[in-house]
């Protein structure tokens, strides 16, 4: 490991933590498409599929940012660990009725009720928040890490969830989610000694951490991103299954993940000068115009490379997105904000998953990559109206914490 790398987990527990993190989220990139994969697998609908995965996403878009809210005020231990209880028994739910060939509306009740999954990812940053407040260095690389793991899970988890549920058999893939969702929510919150300090209710006044403006573009813009994750994901299962090879998208989407992973390790190691609003509008415009390749593709190594390609501008605009959201959001609410971002992202699957979806059963595969497109124009079009909000950070009960950090962020990510 590089050297700032291996700083960060000098700290006492943090490998333990991102550990634990590292299995709760596989859920993150197994769930949705394993979801998806299952569905098709039995019935034959992407239609059916798609709007599945979209129930899930935007539920735990509901749920996520009131959980998260609960786990400020009362702690990461006390509120993940039913709630992860609840969503494991409704994927066990949903599983049996996909495999009874139950009616339809079964199977949304079930995947509505699977949303009451925790932000695993909120959880972690917040720890890591927690441990290097005040030294933006040090939480630039724990952040870039942290989106590391996250692309190391959507590298490994659609190989397992599609591999498994195509090979095994057609539930697969979602059970082994579930698995590693109940392992790392509680191997996480039984390390009290990393938790952040949880805040009563009487330091919540001034409602949700949503109503800072600078969070507002950041989920705005993330709900456009979201869609473009989630039509990727869809057409890249039915593209690869025109092409006879639909085990095949797994190690395609693994690929676009790659990407994104590597992007992620070199760019925490960059001490870039500028403001972060900056590089985050550099970021969201390069996730659009790397979908333009895409209407191109007509096998699968050619999709596989514009997909990599894609997947550089990924993680660096994760990491200056969390560092914004630390900056614009304050810290009695940091969780809550964080999870707002994932919240945005798992909207915007949930309606790019549908379109794709649509889009597949209308049109074909190769029309599918239009909705990813048509996603990161609007995506582009939301970070340049909102840019002034994340350019002037604007004080909060904390004083000038978030200019402080704009200041420092200059020297640093």
């Amino acid at each position: 490991m590089p050297s700032p790398y291996r700083a960060i987990f000098a700290a006492p527990g943090s490998k333990g933590f991102s550990a634990a993190g590292f299995f709760g989220r596989m859920p993150l990139s197994m769930m949705a498409i394993g979801i998806v994969t299952m569905v098709s697998q039995l019935t034959g609908r992407y239609g059916l599929a798609g709007a599945l995965s979209a129930t899930l996403a935007m539920s735990a878009a509901a749920v996520g940012p009131q959980i998260s809210r609960l786990v400020d005020r009362h702690g990461q231990a006390r509120v993940l660990r039913p709630a992860t209880l609840v969503s494991v028994a409704a994927v066990t739910g949903l599983l049996i009725c996909a495999h009874q060939e139950a009616p339809d509306w079964t199977l949304f009740v079930f995947a509505a009720a699977a949303g009451c999954v925790p932000s695993v990812g909120s959880m972690i940053r917040a720890r890591w928040a927690e441990i290097y407040r005040g030294q933006p260095r040090a939480l630039h690389t724990a952040y870039s890490w942290e989106s590391i793991v996250d692309e190391i899970c959507f590298i490994v988890g659609p190989i397992i969830s599609i591999g498994l549920s195509t090979a095994w058999f057609p539930e697969a893939g979602p059970l082994l989610a579930a698995a590693f969702l109940l392992v790392g929510v509680f191997w996480l919150t039984a390390q009290r000694a990393t938790e952040p300090v949880p805040h009563p209710r009487d330091h919540h006044t001034g409602g949700s951490a949503l109503r800072s403006p600078g969070l507002q573009v950041l989920v705005a813009t993330f709900v456009a991103t979201g869609a473009i994750f989630g039509a990727v994901d869809v057409v890249t299962v039915a593209f690869a299954e025109e092409q006879g090879h639909k085990a095949a998208a797994s190690l395609v989407l693994a690929v676009y993940a790659l990407g994104s992973c590597l992007a992620g390790a070199v760019f925490g190691l960059l001490h870039l000068q500028g403001p972060a609003s900056r590089r985050w509008l550099v970021g969201v415009c390069a996730m659009a115009v790397s979908m333009i390749p895409l209407q191109l593709a007509g096998n699968l190594p050619f999709l596989a490379v514009a997909l990599f390609v894609a997947g550089l501008s990924i993680a660096p605009t994760m990491v200056t997105t969390m560092a914004l959201v630390e900056a614009h959001v304050p810290r009695t609410k940091l969780t809550e904000g964080m999870t707002w971002t994932s919240t945005g992202l798992a909207v915007g699957v949930a309606l790019g998953s549908s379109a794709a979806g649509w889009t597949v059963d209308a049109s074909g595969a190769g029309a599918g990559y239009v909705v990813p497109a048509v996603a990161g124009a609007i995506a582009a079009v939301v970070a340049f109206l909102g840019y002034r909000r994340l350019a002037k950070p604007v004080p909060t009960r904390e004083g000038q914490r978030e200019r402080d950090y704009e200041d420092g962020a200059q020297h640093v990510a």
